[in-house]
Formats: structure tokens, sequence, C-alpha cells
């Protein structure tokens, strides 16, 4: 499978989970503790991973544009 494919998969999954994070914080006093736990917990794991899994994945374009040295126009 190549990057591309990958990122089509990966961008819907860290967009579900960042609104599932956001969700459970605000439901947080509607939820059971155990419940609360489970999804936020565990959903937050999932973020972290993917976010590592993009970047990873996006290297080269971070790379370029923001470690590379810029040469002024003269």
């Amino acid at each position: 499978m190549n990057k591309n494919t990958m990122l089509k998969i990966l961008n819907p999954i860290l967009g579900a989970t960042v609104l599932n994070q956001a969700l459970t914080g605000l439901l947080y006093d509607f939820l059971s503790p155990d419940t609360f736990e489970f999804i936020h917990k565990g959903g937050g794991i999932v973020l972290v991973l993917g976010v590592m899994l993009h970047v990873i994945f996006n290297w080269n374009w971070i790379r370029v544009n923001y470690f590379l040295k810029k040469v002024p126009n003269k």
C-alpha cells in the first residue's frame, strides 16, 4: 500500500478520534467513570499513535518546509 492510500485511511481515523476526544471531554459529567476511561483514554492512545504515523508519512514535507534553510532571493 502506498503512502497516499495510507493517508486516505489514516486522516479520517484521526478526524474521528479528535471528535471523540472533544465529545467525551464535553460529556464527561454524563458518562460513567468506567465508560469515560475506556472511550476517552483509549481514544487518546489511538490519537497519539495516529499522529505519530501521520508525521512519519509526511516527514519529507515537514523536513523540506521546516528544517531546510531557505535561500533568500537576490
